[in-house]
């Protein structure tokens, strides 16, 4: 005796069904893959070089302050000023890719 899931399951082998659905192209990729491949060649923006070079920049500035005897306060100052530059780098160019 058959099972009516069976019956079922065996209904969508029908050559009907290959008239109402196309079967999937091979070479077309998925949605996802084209997300996967969007973010695998996007370019480096500011915000990404920004980001890159700021733990040097700040290593850099803390190796000639120890190295020069330049009073901690200061240091903080330089490096505060130095993330203010950074930050306006990032948005200045943010603002300029939305007017194109």
């Amino acid at each position: 005796m058959t099972d009516k899931s069976d019956i079922r399951l065996r209904s969508l082998e029908r050559e009907s069904m290959y008239s109402i659905f196309a079967p999937l192209d091979a070479n077309e990729p998925l949605p996802r893959e084209l997300v996967k491949e969007g973010r695998r060649y996007k370019t480096l923006g500011r915000r990404e070089l920004a980001g890159a070079l700021w733990l040097p920049a700040m290593a850099t500035v803390l190796v000639l302050a120890s190295w020069g005897g330049i009073h901690g306060v200061v240091v903080l100052g330089i490096i505060l000023f130095m993330l203010l530059v950074f930050v306006v780098f990032v948005v200045s160019g943010e603002r300029k890719a939305r007017l194109k």
